[in-house]
């Protein structure tokens, strides 16, 4: 670290994590190590699957291969350096690379949250307008919507990063959290984060206020269209597949808007560091067994690829 004008300039962070005791620390190393596995096995074997089968070829799926691209991604940037951590009493992160971290992190929230609402209205169109789906959710407007997604999340994740980061952290460097996340860093910085706070907010509610009102609207025209249907069937298979899809929603956007929409005078450490660990390590394991395992055509995809292995040994 250096010194300049009364101010200490730090060249890193360092890390408190979720546990300072020894022996707990190796549980979670233990707990969090099987988790991340499962999340990127799960996710890769969905990506696979679907880019192996023709039948799986739909825009649902196309969509769900980039949301598990996503989860990969989006628990990648988080899970390994915290597992590192958790074998080390030096937990400490360079400047540089927590400036990485935290806007990977955000770029990848943002694509999960729009990804979520993109998912939503490809149910609307599935379910409101069958006769029309594959003509209004062609290859050209699917594609289009996940560049739009990632657009929003590098240029959403870019202004909240540089916003931190134009802050000055002159008292302490220590991060009371396991990663590079807005909140504790405007709790840690001794500048006025009145700015950063509005802005946060503002950027913040736009993404994740358009994805809720997209997943509402969407599914405000589903629940109506299906309570028209006759077949009892027919209505609890697409109810079950709603329950699982708004699941999913209400326990992400849920995390969202606990951990960035209260000012920092109300940021409650350890509340928020469990919250960050469900929507940052467990929710992107979830996301293939909520969205892709439940489904039909899935398992009998997996079903075929599995039978084809043995086939061929």
């Amino acid at each position: 670290m250096k010194t300049l004008e009364n101010c200490t300039v730090f060249t890193d962070f360092v890390f408190l994590g979720l546990s300072g005791t020894q022996d707990v620390q190796q549980g979670l190393f233990m707990l969090f190590f099987l988790i991340y596995g499962i999340t990127v096995i799960a996710n890769l074997g969905m990506i696979l699957l679907i880019k192996m089968d023709l039948t799986l070829h739909t825009p649902m799926y196309y969509f769900l291969s980039n949301l598990s691209f996503c989860d990969v991604c989006y628990s990648s940037t988080v899970s390994p350096k915290m597992l590192a951590d958790f074998l080390t009493d030096q937990k400490r992160i360079p400047y540089n690379l927590c400036v990485v971290q935290m806007y990977l992190f955000g770029t990848f929230a943002d694509v999960e949250c729009l990804m979520l609402a993109v998912m939503a209205y490809d149910r609307y169109v599935a379910i409101c307008n069958p006769l029309l789906y594959t003509i209004t959710m062609s290859r050209r407007l699917c594609t289009q919507l996940v560049a739009v997604a990632y657009f929003v999340g590098l240029v959403d994740s870019a202004v909240h990063t540089c916003s931190t980061f134009r802050l000055s952290f002159c008292n302490s460097n220590v991060i009371n959290h396991f990663f590079c996340d807005i909140p504790p860093l405007l709790v840690l910085s001794n500048s006025d984060t009145f700015i950063n706070e509005i802005v946060m907010f503002t950027f913040i509610g736009c993404v994740v206020g358009c994805s809720i009102v997209t997943v509402f609207l969407s599914y405000s025209y589903i629940i109506m269209t299906i309570l028209k249907m006759s077949s009892a069937e027919g209505r609890l298979k697409a109810f079950s597949t709603c329950t699982s899809h708004l699941m999913a929603v209400a326990v992400f956007h849920g995390t969202l808007l606990f951990m960035y929409f209260r000012p920092s005078s109300s940021y409650s450490m350890e509340t928020d560091k469990m919250a960050s660990v469900f929507y940052t390590v467990v929710i992107p394991m979830l996301n293939p067994l909520i969205y892709s395992l439940r489904n039909r055509d899935v398992k009998g995809a997996l079903k075929k690829a599995i039978s084809t292995k043995l086939c061929s040994v």
